[in-house]
């Protein structure tokens, strides 16, 4: 008995020594685990959506600097079309009578009006009789400038249906749902689409006097998309300018041929034309800039498509580089010289002359086909060094072309001649008001009421 006992104190010590130790290893393992972790932390790199951490600054924070007066207001306040008062005849706790006043705060709140709902006049024309030349009379009735045609819809409904389906791209059924929930107006669908036809012819004399004004404009942006009509191709083109009196036409032609150009811009434009590099505008006699956009997007498909051709990256590189030295010139040189803008201008055409030449004979290069534009469009590539203001791309015309773009893809055109003419007579102004800053619905209201007097001039 006395053995066994023995024989368990022994063990029972021995194992006491081995839980020592292995606790003493697992003390250590762990401190070296959480000194393997905070190195790891130090050296590990965020991933590319996580922003680094900002670096403390040592020392007392500094003042936030204050706001400019101009600056340090709410939100905008309103004019207020009605003022009410709200004010204490007596005191809350004792009762008495209060005397004098002066603003405390005030508080706007925007608001509608509750829909109107249609009016509807009923012109009665009384006829009377005259004894001494023995007929009756009546007064004729004159309603131009209040209603549409022979019709019974006013100009006020007709400019708002053609807002509706022109600046909002609203289909024919919501325009009906609108008018039907809000003002207890009933319309049918064919009426809809005959105000917009109405609108249109009475608003054309105001649209074809846009294109003088592209005519006696100084830069004009040019550009053309597909569309459709009656299930047949054909194009849209846009002479649009920029400004105080911009300008948005918009025309359609079954042609994509320079023959479009040369019939809106006429004999009489002396400006510089901003396009693509499209052919159709080549053989216009103007003086042309050519969009630096559409060639560097190019030069980017290039570089992408040959990645394994370092001379092809390399000369793309350099053909951006000319326009980035442009772009830099003129940021440091706002105010110069018609005769230091020459001075870079032959600088750069003669560098793009010879990044053209370089590979202008080399038929089967990669390069040989933007080789060969650069040196074609040479002298139309830096125009905008040598005027003030010209710009060095396309945008504009691209971005005053999307709205039609998106309405072809969703409706995919038009269905008859008269539905494109009247599209496009309704995109001309409606979108030429809007890029004057100008209320479109206002402002088609007014040439609707008095034509000679709201054309854009």
């Amino acid at each position: 008995m006395g053995e066994e006992v023995e024989r368990l104190r022994r063990e029972n010590g021995e194992l006491r020594q081995a839980l020592a130790v292995n606790q003493e290893e697992l003390a250590a393992a762990l401190a070296r685990v959480v000194e393997l972790e905070a190195r790891l932390n130090q050296q590990r790199d965020p991933p590319a959506f996580v922003k680094r951490n900002r670096p403390q600054a040592e020392g007392p924070r500094p003042l936030r600097k204050k706001r400019a007066a101009e600056h340090n207001t709410s939100r905008r306040r309103e004019r207020p079309t009605r003022i009410e008062r709200h004010g204490l005849e007596r005191c809350p706790e004792c009762h008495y009578r209060l005397r004098g006043e002066s603003l405390d705060y005030s508080r706007q709140v925007v608001e509608l009006p509750p829909p109107q709902p249609v009016e509807v006049v009923e012109h009665q024309v009384v006829k009377r009789w005259c004894p001494h030349c023995e007929r009756w009379r009546s007064p004729p009735l004159d309603l131009k400038g209040q209603v549409m045609g022979q019709g019974r819809i006013g100009v006020g409904i007709a400019s708002l249906v053609a807002y509706l389906r022109t600046t909002l791209r609203l289909p024919v059924r919501r325009i009906q749902e609108y008018l039907r929930t809000l003002h207890r107006c009933m319309l049918s669908v064919g009426e809809i689409v005959g105000l917009t036809h109405g609108v249109g012819r009475g608003l054309q004399p105001q649209a074809e006097a846009l294109v003088a004004q592209v005519r006696a404009s100084q830069v004009v942006h040019g550009d053309e998309s597909g569309w459709r009509e009656d299930g047949q191709n054909g194009y849209v083109w846009a002479f649009v300018t920029a400004g105080a009196e911009a300008v948005r036409y918009y025309t359609y032609d079954r042609s994509r041929s320079h023959h479009v150009v040369q019939r809106v811009l006429g004999a009489e434009f002396r400006g510089w034309l901003v396009s693509d590099f499209y052919a159709a505008y080549n053989f216009y006699p103007s003086r042309h800039q050519r969009c630096w956009v559409h060639l560097l997007r190019d030069l980017h498909e290039l570089k992408e498509a040959q990645p394994e051709v370092a001379e092809v990256g390399a000369w793309a590189v350099a053909v951006r580089q000319l326009y980035d030295e442009a772009q830099a010139w003129l940021q440091t040189h706002a105010t110069a010289t018609v005769a230091e803008r020459t001075q870079e201008y032959v600088h750069l055409f003669q560098q793009a002359c010879v990044l053209g030449g370089r590979y202008t004979f080399a038929y089967t290069h990669p390069c040989c086909a933007l080789a060969k534009r650069l040196l074609r469009h040479q002298d139309e590539l830096f125009q905008f060094v040598l005027v003030p203001g010209l710009p060095a791309d396309n945008n504009l015309a691209e971005r005053s072309l999307r709205p039609l773009v998106v309405i072809r893809k969703i409706s995919g055109g038009s269905r008859s001649r008269q539905g494109t003419k009247t599209r496009l007579i309704l995109a001309s102004l409606l979108s030429t008001w809007a890029a004057r800053n100008l209320n479109p619905f206002l402002q088609c209201l007014a040439a609707l009421q008095q034509p000679a007097l709201a054309a854009p001039t």
